[in-house]
């Protein structure tokens, strides 16, 4: 009998049996969508545990990505970076914006701030950063190249859900960060994001931009979308919430088992966790360097014939894909760390509920 795959990452589902009340109290209620009492009851809940102030909720974060480069009013050019999903570039066509990519750092993988500011000219208005697979970037330098240029910064966050800076939030950097909660993420609403405001004023834009303009029932101010999160999503969150420091730590516990596992296999390079900072746990990546006995293409497809899905992620480069290969920053000569990233890494199962056993049996494959 074939036994059941193992993918790189699975949603955390609490007991059914916990749901239940919640869908009997939305079907009483007959309150399905429209900032119901459960997206009220998450957006407090999260921000608490966040430390954060102010949260909108959104139907996905790619949508709460194009709404926060609207709330901004950014325009012209904006600086991103090449190594993440293609959501982050999409958001900026969506707005009719230029995305500029610049390269990344080695360690990290987040934009390089030598990079960054090597890359604005007139037209630049804003920069576009992700904390890529929840390792925070370089916000002070960030922060310095912006406020010496004028610049907006909206952080794409969407893998560092509850990762702290210097003892505060991470979501609280930037003008915006914009968070997701797609099934595969440590936190998720099934799909469903979120953006963090600094302050009320502005938060109250976004939630008029997700509903379309609406400041009132005859009043429209802009062309905003339709954004809102459902009741049913909502109240998933609220469970997930509740398990979610449990879920979390099982994370951490996977990372730390790869790591000691994995560091003697010689051409397997694991990121490093750089002391005194936080991560999310959200995925784990290692590189396939070129003293390993195979390629990392063919490390993954061994993985997947025995029922192992890791993923080549982020392959290809955003810069490769066709909306964006003939813009002149995604010349691959301007891109060397990304594309040696692009080609090395391997993010292989973390999620709660893989055993030591199945960690075990992906790391004996890595290491045969």
């Amino acid at each position: 009998m074939n036994k059941k795959p193992i993918y790189v990452t699975q949603p955390f589902l609490p007991p059914l049996e916990e749901f239940i009340p919640s869908l009997q109290a939305i079907w009483d209620s007959k309150v399905l969508t429209n900032g119901g009492p459960f997206h009220q009851q998450l957006e407090k809940a999260l921000c608490e545990y966040l430390g954060v102030e102010h949260l909108s909720l959104f139907t996905n974060a790619t949508i709460a990505l194009v709404t926060a480069l609207q709330a901004l009013e950014v325009e012209g050019e904006v600086i991103t970076t090449p190594y993440s999903f293609v959501a982050t570039a999409h958001s900026l066509l969506w707005n009719k914006l230029k995305p500029v990519f610049v390269d990344i750092e080695p360690d990290t993988l987040n934009l390089d701030p030598a990079r960054i500011e090597a890359a604005i000219t007139p037209q630049t208005t804003a920069i576009l950063p992700v904390h890529c697979y929840g390792y925070p970037c370089d916000v002070t330098a960030i922060r310095k190249i912006a406020e010496t240029h004028k610049l907006k910064v909206l952080y794409d966050a969407a893998h560092a859900f509850g990762v702290n800076f210097q003892g505060q939030s991470l979501l609280n950097q930037g003008d915006l960060s914009v968070l997701s909660f797609h099934a595969t993420k440590v936190f998720n609403t099934f799909e469903g994001g979120a953006i963090i405001s600094p302050d009320l004023a502005t938060k109250q834009k976004i939630d008029r931009l997700k509903n379309f303009g609406y400041v009132n029932e005859v009043t429209v101010e802009s062309a905003g979308l339709n954004g809102k999160m459902s009741e049913i999503h909502a109240a998933f969150g609220l469970l997930q919430l509740k398990h979610i420091d449990e879920a979390r730590q099982q994370r951490r516990l996977v990372d730390a088992h790869y790591r000691r596992a994995l560091a003697p296999v010689k051409g397997i390079k694991i990121l490093p966790l750089i002391e005194g900072q936080e991560t999310s746990y959200s995925y784990f990546p290692l590189r396939v360097r070129k003293d390993y006995p195979t390629s990392r293409d063919e490390l993954y497809q061994k993985l997947k014939d025995a029922g192992i899905f890791s993923r080549r992620y982020f392959y290809p480069l955003i810069s490769d894909l066709t909306p964006y290969r003939n813009m002149p920053s995604s010349d691959p000569s301007l891109l060397p760390v990304a594309h040696q990233a692009a080609e090395e890494i391997l993010c292989l199962p973390i999620y709660p509920g893989l055993s030591a056993a199945q960690i075990e049996e992906i790391v004996q494959l890595i290491s045969g």
